[in-house]
């Protein structure tokens, strides 16, 4: 008898360090924010169905700022400490606003999806209208205290899960009360968000220790560590991309620090030892593999493209396209793991298209594109499907930050009597791969290749850049305090994202280039001022200016440019 179709959920949480390196204030909210809206819900949304089941991949820079906002709010909600370091949390708490602040919230507080969370609350929606026609007639002066508090309570009221907005009393209370918002008020809101921060280790927790939920983790600070490995692993998909002159120094033992401190991470916060790994943006090669593998991991995944440039043809073109639904082993014995595939159609319809849909037809898309799927691996042993995808940009964009959506896709799912929901290490333990792919052509999730992180003049120069830093480090460092090189050490990490080049480029928005291009120099003068060495000229200059219209804001990207 045929075995069903396994079915796979992987959402990946992930935001880059935003703490700037000069002050150590929060440059932008985002890890708060997604906080108490994505992470909260959908671990919530598994709690509450039965026989649900999902992998989360949650990358340690992500946590770390996590545990560091609830510690923060929880020492200065018990007086411990008197200003928060985030400005728009501190915002929360200020019975005043002078002309800064009320610049910087009028700018941010109306910062999201109008449509789905702004104009369904009408006293929210009314601060808008009065925004901007006071922008219109140039009266701004006129928009008081009161005006600002409303505001900032409602943008934490929008941005809440919402699942806390219907079952939280707090959260319920200030909707219904509308405006007016007291400091207590505000002060009650404040103890609600620092609640839910602290609760997202716990609630992952019993989530694992019920079996309904697997968690992975990804190499500390989301390095792509094909390129620390060696720029040319760029040209195995694209010839022509421009590349430094220089390999980055010492790039192996760089990515076995990103990948022992985060399994060491995931430990701390999650409580054992991490079975799967979602390489930084998917981004793999034959050496990213072995490393993994040699470091405990027992599988890990990456893009569909992928999968395509390695096996010399285009799955899509093939009648059953059967390889993209099973899992491969890669690499040799003593470093062998298994890799599986993302399925770029379904990961992208969730992504980009279903929250334009009713929500009822695209539950049925959905299910009748994993028949077709079932119709096309009939006869395979154990045939999987991974859907992978960003697990907290996309929700803001559907109704009801999606809880309509994934309650009824979780729930469609288990009824079918030929699929079957599960994880990666439940699957692998009843099913191993067999299947071997000789050779992996070096790529990621978007595309099938590395275009997103290297390859023109702006992502090259940023390479760069970190590349002279990191020749001071190698000379400074043993020079050092203990103390000292550990904070070196750390701040190097940072350098070592992928978000900043995600962000360099004209295609993507020019105030998030900015403010990107603005926290990778600044982060790169701290660790030369940790050195001891001054900072080059080269960092007071822009790297990128943006320009583009991206979709999604640049946030989320499609798997394949045809998608």
């Amino acid at each position: 008898m045929t075995q069903p179709l396994s079915v796979i959920f992987y959402w990946h949480m992930h935001q880059p360090f935003y703490r700037e390196a000069d002050t150590g204030r929060y440059h932008l909210p985002w890890v708060y924010l997604h906080a108490m809206k994505d992470y909260t819900d959908m671990a919530e949304i598994l709690m509450q169905i039965p026989h649900a089941k999902a992998v989360m991949n949650y990358v340690p820079s992500l946590t770390y700022q996590i545990e560091d906002y609830a510690t923060q709010l929880r020492n200065y909600l018990d007086g411990s400490i008197h200003e928060i370091s985030d400005p728009l949390l501190a915002a929360l708490t200020q019975q005043s606003f002078g002309n800064t602040s009320r610049v910087h919230l009028l700018e941010a507080c109306f910062r999201l999806n109008h449509e789905r969370n702004l104009h369904r609350y009408p006293a929210y929606s009314n601060l808008l209208n009065m925004a901007e026609h006071a922008k219109h007639t140039h009266t701004l002066d006129y928009l008081g205290d009161n005006y600002f508090s409303d505001l900032v309570t409602w943008y934490h009221l929008a941005w809440l899960g919402e699942t806390v907005r219907q079952n939280n009393f707090v959260a319920r209370r200030l909707i219904e009360k509308g405006s007016g918002f007291t400091s207590q008020d505000r002060r009650d809101l404040l103890i609600l968000i620092a609640s839910l921060l602290a609760d997202i280790p716990h609630i992952h927790r019993k989530l694992v220790e019920a079996g309904k939920l697997e968690l992975t983790t990804t190499p500390y600070a989301h390095p792509i560590m094909p390129l620390m490995l060696d720029f040319k692993t760029a040209h195995e998909t694209v010839a022509d991309a421009l590349i430094p002159d220089e390999p980055y120094p010492n790039g192996r033992e760089r990515a076995l620090d990103h990948i022992q401190k985060a399994q060491q991470s995931h430990h701390n916060v999650f409580g054992h030892q991490a079975k799967g790994c979602w390489p930084a943006e998917g981004a793999v090669c034959n050496n990213t593999l072995a490393l993994l593998g040699e470091s405990g991991f027992t599988w890990c995944a990456t893009g569909e493209a992928v999968l395509h440039h390695s096996l010399k043809y285009n799955l899509r073109e093939q009648h059953d396209n059967r390889d993209l639904y099973h899992p491969w082993l890669v690499g040799e014995s003593d470093s062998q793991i298994t890799c599986f595939f993302r399925d770029d159609k379904l990961s992208d319809l969730l992504g980009f298209e279903y929250s334009k849909w009713n929500t009822d037809d695209a539950i049925h898309n959905f299910m009748h594109e994993l028949a077709g799927i079932r119709h096309r691996t009939q006869g395979m042993e154990a045939p999987v499907v991974a859907i992978i995808m960003d697990g907290e940009n996309a929700w803001e964009h559907y109704h009801e930050n999606a809880l309509p959506f994934l309650t009824k896709l979780y729930q469609a799912v288990i009824d079918h009597p030929e699929l079957e929901l599960t994880t990666f290490s439940d699957y692998l333990a009843k099913h191993p791969a067999t299947d071997t792919l000789d050779s992996l052509t070096a790529g990621s999730w978007v595309y099938g290749n590395l275009s997103t992180w290297i390859g023109d003049h702006a992502k090259t120069k940023a390479w760069e850049l970190l590349i002279e830093a990191k020749k001071v480090f190698d000379v400074k460092y043993a020079s050092l305090s203990p103390d000292m090189q550990e904070a070196a050490v750390e701040q190097l990490r940072i350098c070592e994202g992928s978000d900043w080049c995600w962000w360099f480029g004209d295609y993507n928005p020019s105030d998030a280039v900015r403010d990107f291009d603005q926290l990778y120099r600044t982060h790169l003068k701290k660790l030369y001022q940790l050195l001891g060495s001054p900072a080059p000229l080269s960092l007071d200059e822009e790297i990128s200016s943006g320009g583009g219209d991206a979709e999604g804001g640049g946030t989320m990207r499609r798997g394949g440019a045809g998608n």
